[in-house]
């Protein structure tokens, strides 16, 4: 299966190992995965943040940061949504708007855990969550 990828999904599959984090890496074996190119940023500040706060090690971090650089991951680059995303604005952020775009241009269901955004008015995408 294809699928969009978020940030929380790329996140969990690398560092959490609890039912939220199987159900990630689930979602990273399962098939040909896609997202915007900053899904890597994202990621990358999320494994930053969680070092800082002491979640996870440095090790774990790092470990983490490599393994992301591994994925397998077709990123799209801004332009090519920008329309969408802008026309998103009202309901969401531009970053969360971009991972809708890319979903419903290409009519992959868009894997999050983020809750907040599967409730948001206006998108027509599909979303995986656990």
């Amino acid at each position: 299966m294809t699928a969009v990828v978020d940030a929380s999904v790329l996140t969990a599959a690398l560092v959490d190992s609890g039912p939220e984090g199987r159900w990630a890496e689930a979602v990273v074996a399962a098939g040909s995965l896609i997202a915007p190119e900053l899904v890597l940023v994202e990621t990358a500040n999320v494994l930053r943040r969680l070092e800082a706060a002491k979640d996870i090690s440095a090790l774990e971090a790092t470990s983490a940061h490599r393994d992301l650089l591994r994925l397998d991951l077709q990123l799209f680059p801004y332009a090519p949504f920008a329309d969408r995303v802008w026309e998103l604005r009202i309901n969401l952020t531009s970053y969360d708007a971009w991972y809708v775009a890319v979903s419903e241009a290409f009519a992959y269901p868009l894997a999050t855990l983020d809750r907040k955004l599967t409730r948001s008015s206006g998108v027509s995408c599909e979303f995986l969550v656990p």
